[in-house]
């Protein structure tokens, strides 16, 4: 018999099933297409060893007018800015205290109870102390005079944090007489708190007909920011806006814009913020209503023209406000070329520049979709590409559905508690958009962290999709770094920098579906594999992949016990042979009626690419 070419098709296809699904791809890690054919995708590295504090939810990246090259960081806890590989808090400060705290120590404990009248501060908050003397016999003023974290909050004029060194004496009102704090803004959540309400509590809770105890749903802390020529503007969602100058440093704290020079009806709460592009605009989206400090959620109000602090509408500026005229609540904005795209909870919309005396003009779009989270989309040039609640979406002037191959694969496993925790890419060097979402397997109902595990990928220069599993917060796309940048577990992260798990062997796989010959009737039997791989671009001196061919009866069968190759072993699988670069040839006994192949990397410093392998596959009777 001749050898059969074994061509399959780009792409994986989860939402059939594996047997009408012959010749195609059905699982697979760690892997993408590229012209057709599968590949390993890059690996990644440690931008820095520093660690920042909290999760990550928002990243941008900048230069300044020096050549600076700074990446904004926000997590649920801090902001940060990182330059040349250190980490700079940035965190705006909220309140104050000026020769107006003092301090409470116990024998043979770590904690410190501080009173300041109305502090204002939440479990979890920071305050830096400044100005303190030694308190409780070895708590030294070195000790107290840095930055703590809040542990409780025993009264609202008190709260305790806890420091390196036991107390050797119990000591009470003591620490200076001038003893200052900065308090930061109040930290916000990792994990989405849901409410309380219909369905949420006992049955038969309270009496027939009484009001339900309706509780507020606690989101994320989300961060949305934009450059302002070299500086940076940042709002914590559904927080106020702060301003970080470079002029006045890496040390200094991003200040709220009201307190700037000129600030004139500056926003005091906003869901997003953004600069358009062309027409230099401060945007604030889901704002407060001039003269009120009552946010509507669906606001949109724009600074003056090149003027952060200028909101005041006149005759002779071009500040102004405008509302969405469906929805309850505004989602998200993303910027393209020629328009703002904005969605609300239940409709799409277009912003565009249209001069004095309007500015901005709106448009409904859509009433026809919907979105997981405010960081479930991306754009490329004038396309944005979008996860919904059930499906894919893609606008280039209209919307339509992204038919998907694996959209079983994603939603029924989707932990839907946590969906604004859902974080969209770009990967422009291979044409790829990647969500990373929360799996409900990783969800904290079921023991898991509840933080995002999994990752679906569409490739939009091939129309085909793949997915995988991998922990990251937030992405970036290259430009003005080489690579593109990556968070998870307080590191930042090179991502397609060289092929492995930041120093350890980074593991890739993918799996046909079944292949039969002819209608799948008769045996076939396969005793030998000619391999088709490359391994350009590796970095070890005998980069191997294992391949396997498996072999069962029927389409929901096992797979078949057989003779063991002297090359390898398999327990459930017929045949396995690592392959290297001079592979010629694998002879292997395989039979069944149909039959998959797979691949598999686990060594470091391996890159494969997998072309058209050939198969020695012979018709074996009918038994």
């Amino acid at each position: 018999m001749p050898l059969v070419k074994l061509k399959f098709k780009a792409g994986i296809n989860r939402d059939i099933t594996p047997y009408s699904n012959e010749g195609g791809w059905v699982d697979g890690d760690k892997i993408r297409f590229r012209l057709g054919y599968p590949e390993k995708i890059g690996g990644w590295e440690k931008v820095t060893p520093q660690i920042y504090q909290g999760t990550a939810r928002a990243l941008i990246n900048w230069n300044a007018l020096d050549g600076s090259d700074f990446l904004g960081i926000g997590t649920h806890l801090k902001y940060y800015i990182e330059e040349g590989g250190a980490l700079y808090d940035i965190t705006p400060i909220r309140a104050t205290t000026t020769n107006g705290i003092v301090f409470a120590a116990t024998n043979g404990s770590t904690t410190i109870t501080a009173t300041d009248s109305s502090h204002g501060a939440e479990i979890g908050d920071f305050v830096t102390i400044a100005g303190s003397a030694s308190l409780g016999g070895v708590v030294t003023a070195a000790v107290l005079n840095s930055e703590h974290q809040i542990t409780s909050i025993p009264t609202v004029n008190t709260f305790t944090f806890e420091v390196t060194t036991a107390a050797n004496s119990s000591d009470s009102g003591n620490g200076g007489a001038g003893v200052d704090g900065d308090y930061q803004i109040n930290i916000g959540l990792d994990t989405q708190v849901g409410g309380t309400g219909w369905g949420a509590g006992t049955w038969a809770r309270g009496t027939w007909s009484s009001g339900a105890n309706l509780g507020v749903v606690k989101s994320l802390r989300l961060w949305s920011h934009d450059n302002f020529g070299e500086d940076l503007l940042i709002n914590p969602r559904d927080g106020a806006i702060y301003y970080w100058d470079k002029s006045d440093g890496l040390t200094a704290n991003a200040v709220e814009i009201s307190s700037e020079t000129g600030a004139s009806d500056t926003p005091t709460i906003a869901k997003q913020i953004l600069v358009s592009d062309q027409d230099r605009h401060v945007i604030a989206f889901g704002a407060n209503t001039i003269g009120t400090t009552v946010q509507d959620p669906l606001l949109i109000r724009f600074s003056t023209q090149e003027s952060l602090v200028d909101w005041t509408p006149t005759a002779t500026n071009t500040a102004g406000d405008l509302r969405i005229g469906s929805g309850s609540q505004f989602i998200t904005a993303v910027q393209t070329k020629r328009e703002i795209v904005i969605w609300t909870n239940s409709s799409l919309h277009s912003m565009r520049f249209i001069g004095p005396p309007f500015t901005f003009g709106i448009a409904p779009v859509s009433s026809q979709t919907t979105i997981a989270g405010p960081n479930a989309v991306a754009a490329v040039d004038d396309i944005v590409l979008w996860m919904g609640k059930n499906t894919f979406y893609l606008y280039d002037g209209k919307v339509q559905q992204i038919p998907c191959t694996v959209k079983e694969e994603v939603f029924f496993d989707m932990d839907f508690a946590q969906l604004d925790k859902v974080s969209a890419g770009i990967n422009s060097e291979f044409g790829e958009v990647i969500w990373f979402y929360p799996s409900s397997s990783n969800s904290i109902a079921n023991n898991g962290d509840g933080q995002n595990d999994k990752y679906v990928i569409y490739n939009y220069n091939e129309k085909v999709w793949y997915y995988g599993n991998l922990e990251r917060t937030t992405w970036i796309d290259r430009g003005l770094r080489e690579f593109p940048i990556a968070t998870n577990d307080g590191y930042l992260y090179f991502h397609e920098k060289g092929y492995d798990d930041d120093g350890s062997a980074l593991i890739s796989s993918i799996e046909s579906s079944q292949i039969d010959i002819g209608d799948g009737e008769k045996f076939v039997f396969i005793n030998k594999l000619i391999p088709d791989l490359t391994f350009n671009g590796s970095t070890t001196d005998n980069p191997s992949v294992n391949i396997t061919i498996e072999g069962r009866n029927y389409p929901g069968g096992d797979y078949l016990q057989s003779d063991t190759s002297a090359v390898t072993r398999t327990a459930v699988s017929t045949s396995t042979v690592p392959f290297e670069q001079w592979t010629n040839k694998a002879d292997i006994r395989v039979r069944g009626r149909s039959f998959n192949l797979s691949l598999a990397s686990s060594n470091e410093g391996v890159r494969w690419r997998l072309g058209s392998p050939r198969i020695d596959a012979r018709p074996d009777g009918r038994r």
